[in-house]
């Protein structure tokens, strides 16, 4: 499969901006958008948290895989990814074989922040009977940014989504993407 800068995989953690940031910038470039999490659930016809507890993350992995399939041969694309897609050899290969990665980091502190009141993040849930505390909570997404961040660091593009308005992140990858666009179209 042929690499193409016009097929944009947005990553980072749950919580960093990836589907809020994907359709604008999708506009802003004039491509298409497409959500790998919410294209999932239409799929199967649940939301994640019940395809996790109802078939495990391992077959939740494998949809996303065959999602990300589905997408990876296209152009002129903006692809929001579940955090954790990476994490899956497979996926991250695909990903970065077929399209350009771009990291939206933000901080651990931030992200729990965001994340606290979320209940359909089934990796960070809390048992049923234990109380929410923002600095476990932290704690547990340091601990899977650990694992996650070398993947994460692997993208063409990086931009930090903490200190900055949805719209200058949009501006700024805009001219990043186009800036790659037109590099790789001038070396062929």
């Amino acid at each position: 499969m042929e690499k193409t800068h016009s097929l944009i995989f947005l990553t980072g953690f749950s919580g960093s901006g990836k589907s809020s940031i994907g359709p604008l910038l999708a506009n802003s470039l004039g491509y298409d958008f497409i959500d790998i999490d919410s294209a999932i659930e239409k799929q199967a016809g649940k939301p994640i948290t019940r395809i996790f507890a109802d078939d495990g993350e391992a077959a939740f992995r494998e949809l996303e895989l065959a999602m990300i399939k589905t997408v990876a041969g296209r152009t002129d694309l903006v692809v929001s990814l579940g955090g954790g897609a990476l994490e899956n050899n497979p996926s991250f290969e695909l990903v970065t074989d077929s399209g350009t990665l771009v990291y939206l980091k933000s901080d651990p502190k931030n992200l729990a922040k965001r994340l606290f009141h979320k209940k359909d993040r089934p990796l960070l849930r809390s048992s049923g009977t234990e109380k929410p505390d923002r600095d476990k909570l932290e704690q547990k997404i340091n601990a899977i940014l650990e694992n996650r961040e070398p993947r994460y660091q692997s993208a063409s593009i990086t931009v930090a989504t903490d200190q900055k308005r949805i719209g200058s992140t949009v501006e700024e990858l805009t001219r990043k993407i186009e800036r790659l666009v037109r590099k790789s179209a001038s070396t062929e």
